[in-house]
């Protein structure tokens, strides 16, 4: 195993003549990192068991940005007190200091970075995280052994016991403190709660992580997924920040301490062996979520993925009989479960999110209990990277919390299961719905998924204010009855196989697929989900001919709401054949398929006038 470890030259700083190292690291890392299968030799925080990665090394993270904590102050540059080894050194990359730090200096550089707060990329897939495992060109060390158990390193590095926080402090004006490295103490009370790591879903597992950004951080967003190259630290040096906070001895601290609570300062500084440090130096923004494909945007990579475009009809036809069989036999239920899993919002005008396509399946057999929605959720989260599925009981819809909220005695962004990566699979239970009164949370929560439905956004709760966030959410709602949810697309199953034995037939169905062949169907389904799509002149003339006519035979049969259901249906068959302009074939085909879902609908009316 090749071992990065980063070393900066300790007479570098930001205000010297050489100070332009800081770039020629960035570009070398990058440019290192764009060779072929380079990113396989750098070891993942999320593959890696964190006591086994070198202190100071070259490490990823596959992430969400939960949390965009204040910009704090860092020493870029700082004197020794140390006559005999008095040395400008650099505090880049780094939370503590080397010896002795000479806070009259002259040469002392104040700096300011960001720090978000990252968790794991929620509801990741049991598949996905096997295939980035096993692509990974390094394990756990063996020439490295850790020694920490409480305590993080402290035999690995002599020099530790010569450092000392770095002095840091909030722009706004916080405690010195606020994000300094520390290690979870030896002797912490019984009193104290366990560290809530804040993941978005319950369950979740996986390290969360600081992650330490110096340049270029208005470009980052709440909910971005990225994966992140920085310099792993997890010095126990200011380990005992933890035990001041709560005793007598926080009086030696700076004054601005007390401007900070105790819960405050126990979030933002968490100890380094639950949520480690990672100073950013390289970031690749993560276009999809599919370890199967090159992390880059997918025409970048048109040429090595040509030989996956040509076999797009025949995959297709693969997949919808696998999600006919899933369905019963629907074959009509199939295809619109395919065209839902490749939808995408592509775009937004005003406040209208274009490309989405909520789809209600109603009719999923009552007698089998919930075998068949659970087995049907595991088929579709053995194809997406990332799923999640909500059961619908009267106690979760009062009791959980979807929508993030702000803690402002802790100063965070309390997290809630809405909080999910773009092009996430939601797939709302339904069918577990029972009698009983929603309390004002439950109504909440039914609100808020509402709201990613029709408008693919989540409602942040701000105590004082609510924050509108853009989201891209791929909603599947599995019921008896047409749901009382809005959606895009109701579709009515009409089983042609009735098997004894429904966790038997489900069973049978997802263990007859091999691994290579639900690799196919994962390609197939990121593919088209990202390829461009485009109508021509001479098609849209004839499609807005055709609706006139349509008009004419009977203007109640059509509005312009149809139109533009029948527009995205037929651009979702353009995109599953491969295709990235729409033909007159698949108009003409979006129409009959819309024309046999529409009358085998239930016989009662729309519940809520949001369904077509």
């Amino acid at each position: 195993m090749r071992c990065i470890v980063f070393c900066i030259p300790s007479g570098a700083s930001q205000n010297s003549s050489d100070s332009g190292w800081e770039a020629k690291v960035t570009e070398f890392f990058r440019q290192r990192l764009m060779e072929k299968d380079a990113h396989t030799w750098v070891p993942s925080l999320n593959d890696v068991p964190l006591h086994y990665l070198k202190p100071n090394s070259l490490v990823k993270f596959r992430c969400l940005i939960q949390d965009m904590f204040d910009p704090e102050f860092y020493m870029g540059a700082y004197d020794t007190v140390d006559p005999s080894t008095k040395v400008l050194r650099c505090g880049k990359y780094k939370d503590v200091t080397e010896c002795g730090v000479d806070l009259d200096s002259a040469n002392m550089v104040t700096s300011e970075r960001q720090t978000f707060y990252c968790v794991p990329i929620p509801g990741e897939s049991p598949w996905k995280c096997m295939v980035f495992y096993a692509g990974a060109r390094v394990v756990p060390s063996t020439s490295y052994v850790p020694s920490r158990q409480k305590r993080s390193y402290e035999d690995d590095d002599e020099d530790d016991m010569d450092t000392q926080p770095q002095a840091q402090g909030h722009a706004q004006g916080n405690g010195d403190s606020k994000r300094q490295e520390t290690e979870a103490p030896s002797g912490q009370k019984a009193s104290s709660p366990p560290l809530d790591l804040n993941f978005p879903l319950p369950g979740e597992k996986g390290p969360a992580c600081l992650v330490k950004v110096y340049a270029d951080w208005d470009s980052f967003k709440l909910n971005d997924t990225m994966e992140v190259y920085g310099i792993l630290s997890v010095s126990p040096a200011l380990s005992a920040l933890s035990d001041q906070s709560d005793t007598s001895s926080s009086l030696i601290l700076d004054p601005a301490e007390c401007m900070e609570t105790a819960e405050e300062l126990r979030v933002h500084s968490p100890p380094a062996s639950l949520v480690p440090r990672l100073h950013l130096i390289h970031t690749q923004r993560l276009a999809h979520n599919n370890p199967l494909l090159p992390p880059a945007a997918l025409e970048d990579s048109a040429a090595s993925l040509a030989s996956t475009l040509g076999e797009m009809v025949s995959v297709r036809a693969e997949l919808l009989a696998y999600f006919t069989q899933l369905l019963l036999g629907d074959v009509l239920a199939a295809e619109y479960l395919l065209l839902h899993l490749i939808s995408n919002v592509y775009a937004r005008r005003d406040v209208i999110p274009l490309g989405k396509f909520t789809l209600n399946l109603s009719g999923c057999p009552a007698t089998a209990g919930p075998a068949y929605t659970e087995q049907l959720y595991c088929a579709l989260q053995q194809l997406v990277p990332s799923a999640y599925r909500l059961s619908m009981t009267l106690q979760n819809m009062n009791q959980l919390r979807l929508v993030p909220r702000k803690d402002y005695v802790a100063n965070r962004l309390l997290s809630g299961a809405l909080q999910l990566a773009a092009n996430t699979s939601l797939y709302l239970d339904e069918t577990q719905l029972e009698q009983g009164q929603l309390d004002p949370a439950g109504v909440r929560n039914i609100t808020a998924l509402g709201n990613v439905i029709s408008w693919q956004k989540v409602d942040y709760d701000f105590n004082y204010h609510q924050m509108e966030f853009p989201s891209n959410i791929n909603v599947l709602i599995a019921s008896e009855g047409r749901s009382l949810l809005p959606s895009d697309c109701h579709v009515h199953l009409q089983p042609q196989v009735t098997p004894p034995n429904m966790e038997a037939y489900l069973g049978s169905a997802l263990t007859a697929q091999s691994s290579s062949q639900l690799n196919k169907f994962r390609l197939y389904l990121t593919m088209a989900r990202t390829l461009d799509y485009s109508i021509s002149e001479e098609v849209t003339k004839a499609v807005e001919d055709d609706f006139v006519d349509m008009r004419k035979d009977d203007p109640q049969s059509i509005s312009a709401d149809d139109l533009h259901s029948l527009l995205g249906v037929a651009r979702l068959l353009c995109l599953s054949l491969g295709q990235s302009a729409l033909s007159t074939d698949a108009w003409s085909r979006a129409k009959h398929i819309e024309t046999l879902r529409k009358s085998r609908s239930e016989p009662q009316g729309c519940l809520n006038g949001n369904e077509p």
